[in-house]
């Protein structure tokens, strides 16, 4: 453990042109001098932080940087004089030598995300498999025209198993999931401690997972209709809860009039070479479409075609801007495989096509939430001026993944991590973006195109609670994706896509109460909605690390392992001498600046200050 520590966010004040940075330090520190590094004009600056102050049993020490004028990013580490040697402190850590830009601190001075954001948690859900509140509305063997490629609409009864492959009737079998019945169980979800909701697509599709749009300006009559969505967001408004939607822009459906593949209506672009659409698509000269991953039913927009731009983002009736005015008023997008979205057959300028999504969206609501879904590293998308955040695939669900089910995503094939790899990982994934940024990061265990998480512990109850503490108190924002909090389990997608139980029987209690406490000390505590991450302690299955603000933290202790004993150092830290023990309710005491736990196997736990 080092001896310093930084904490960016709550420390940061911006003045005109600079920002004023502080530092904690050891109050027996043994370095020589100290200084912040800037580089505001691409040259180097050393400003010598000096005349510290004594804060608990940690230095405090301030400095004023000047903000880069030629970019919206300031960049900058601290640099420790050491005798012989020096030491870089940086947003991933510790080095001896300058590190790479990619890891320093970073403030993005013009983009931020809402500050409400940091303060949610999310719930996802898969609106076909959540709740039948109008079984009237429930698709049947009349619903959508699968004729012309041999599949048919398969109807079936709430929680019958679902298909195990998207080869046979995976994306054709419906259960009558619907949004009244999502409004129907806004007191289950309140109860919960749910703040905001994620839906997964709701316009016009032929399929049941909605990914495959074909009119982006109408709620799925199945679902509801529009009016259904207006419900909906009326009444989670009331309870004070934020809605965010799935656009699905790289691509529609084949079904789409503007591609019209099955001639169910005039002018499309594939069997017409003059149709107005042609060129929203994009065709090679045997008039093959290009589609998302080769898949047929979903021809992939050019967004080189100005007329696609006007009707997705940049138009005042776009669809981007359309669902977050009055009466629907959502609160957030969420952009799938937003990364491969571009120009013909391509990503080409992607960049600039996020950036302008931005740009749209805050133009509407300057508090909208805009997030993208990447399972690779993302960050060249989050240093502000694209996305708010990214659905966390890489900073948190494949390593918590890696870490607790001992296998690597998206092949699920054994990998050996220790709590030191792990604590690194997420280390490296939190430095590369600007704190405010990994605030709003989207973090998910699981969701509905991967597997449930207790599905890869091999249904393993603690083990899923221990997954459970991480997602509410790391930093970012947590998302439970539906029936998580039950136990409810699943393979591979559409096997994670089952029913919720209704059934209270079928609940795993614990694991519901579990996350019912967690979930209300996250929403008490605002070290676990703003605070900074330090690692504390790193073994081999044990990881313990402390969610601080000066004027209060949490210590959260992870073990993967068998049952043990361990000690916790915590001279080199800021901290109380008294804590309580979620669940509980136990007081545990700070002995000599040691602090001695006895863990049971596969367990978690949370102290917080007093």
């Amino acid at each position: 453990m080092t001896d310093f520590r930084f904490h960016p966010q709550s420390q940061l004040i911006q003045q005109q042109d600079s920002y004023q940075v502080t530092l904690y330090t050891a109050i027996n520190h043994p370095y020589q001098k100290i200084f912040v590094r800037v580089e505001p004009d691409h040259e180097e600056w050393l400003i010598e932080l000096k005349k510290p102050i004594v804060e608990g049993n940690w230095l405090k020490w301030q400095a004023t940087i000047p903000i880069s004028p030629h970019s919206p990013l300031t960049l900058y580490c601290f640099k420790f004089l050491l005798n012989d040697r020096q030491i870089y402190l940086h947003a991933a850590g510790e080095s001896s030598r300058l590190p790479q830009k990619h890891y320093h601190f970073r403030i993005n001075t013009l983009d931020k995300p809402p500050a409400w954001v940091k303060q949610q948690v999310f719930y996802q859900i898969f609106p076909e498999r959540f709740a039948n509140g109008d079984p009237s509305l429930t698709p049947n063997d009349q619903s959508y025209s699968y004729h012309r490629d041999g599949r048919k609409v398969l109807q079936k009864q709430w929680g019958e198993p679902v298909a195990q492959s998207h080869s046979g009737t995976g994306a054709t079998e419906f259960y009558g999931g619907d949004l009244i019945g999502i409004e129907q169980k806004l007191d289950y979800l309140e109860q919960l401690g749910i703040t905001a909701l994620y839906l997964n697509p709701i316009f016009c599709s032929p399929s049941n997972h909605k990914y495959d749009c074909s009119n982006y300006f109408k709620v799925e009559p199945h679902f509801g209709g529009d009016q259904a969505l207006i419900s909906l967001s009326s009444k989670m408004k009331q309870r004070g809860m934020k809605l965010m939607l799935d656009a699905v822009v790289n691509h529609t459906s084949n079904q789409h009039h503007w591609m019209d593949f099955y001639q169910q209506g005039k002018g499309g672009a594939y069997h017409n070479q003059d149709s107005l659409f042609r060129d929203w698509y994009h065709f090679d000269n045997h008039g093959n479409y290009w589609s998302w991953k080769g898949v047929e039913t979903l021809p992939k927009l050019n967004f080189a075609n100005t007329e696609v731009q006007q009707a997705i983002y940049s138009g005042p009736q776009s669809v981007l801007k359309y669902w977050l005015k009055p009466p629907f008023s959502i609160d957030a997008w969420r952009f799938d495989v937003i990364h491969m979205l571009g120009e013909h057959n391509s990503a080409q300028h992607n960049a600039h096509y996020v950036a302008e999504f931005r740009k749209s969206i805050k133009e509407v609501n300057t508090e909208a939430y805009m997030i993208g879904e990447h399972f690779a590293e993302a960050s060249q998308w989050l240093q502000g001026d694209q996305e708010d955040a990214a659905m966390n695939y890489y900073g948190f669900n494949q390593p918590v993944v890696a870490f607790l089910a001992k296998v690597d995503v998206p092949r699920y094939v054994p990998v050996k991590l220790n709590a030191s790899d792990f604590a690194n990982w997420l280390a490296e994934a939190r430095g590369s973006i600007p704190f405010a940024n990994q605030l709003a990061q989207y973090n998910l265990l699981d969701s509905h195109d991967t597997p449930r998480f207790t599905h890869l512990v091999q249904e393993n109850q603690q083990l899923a609670m221990v997954a459970a503490t991480l997602l509410l108190t790391y930093i970012g924002v947590p998302s439970i994706y539906y029936g998580d909090e039950v136990g409810l389990t699943g393979a591979n997608d559409p096997d994670c896509r089952r029913c919720f139980p209704w059934d209270e029987q079928q609940w795993d209690q614990q694991v519901l109460q579990h996350y019912q406490a967690l979930i209300k000390l996250r929403k008490q505590r605002k070290e676990l909605q703003e605070g900074d991450l330090i690692s504390l302690l790193e073994l081999e299955d044990v990881w313990v690390f402390q969610r601080w603000l000066p004027e209060q933290n949490s210590l959260v202790v992870i073990n993967r392992g068998e049952a043990q004993s361990i000690s916790i150092d915590l001279s080199a830290a800021q901290y109380s001498h008294r804590y309580t023990q979620l669940h509980t309710g136990k007081q545990i005491t700070v002995e000599q600046q040691q602090l001695i736990l006895s863990l049971p196997a596969h367990s978690s736990m949370v102290l917080s200050s007093h």
